[in-house]
């Protein structure tokens, strides 16, 4: 099984999306200049749904295949 975590924080940080906080458990808040939204990201994503959801959530035009 990957693990899509590593990915999807690079591509937050191209899209100059930027880490705003530590969440509760084992997740992180991020804020997309592009949706101008805050978006929780999970420490261990291990699907590739999840991943492209984050990424829609922020408007970034990338989907894992």
């Amino acid at each position: 099984m990957a693990e899509y975590e590593k990915k999807v924080r690079e591509l937050l940080s191209q899209y100059h999306c930027s880490f705003v906080r530590r969440g509760k458990g084992d997740h992180d808040i991020w804020y997309s200049p592009i949706t101008q939204r805050h978006i929780t990201v999970d420490t261990r994503i291990k699907s590739r749904h999840t991943a492209n959801a984050i990424l829609k959530q922020s408007g970034i035009d990338f989907r894992f295949r």
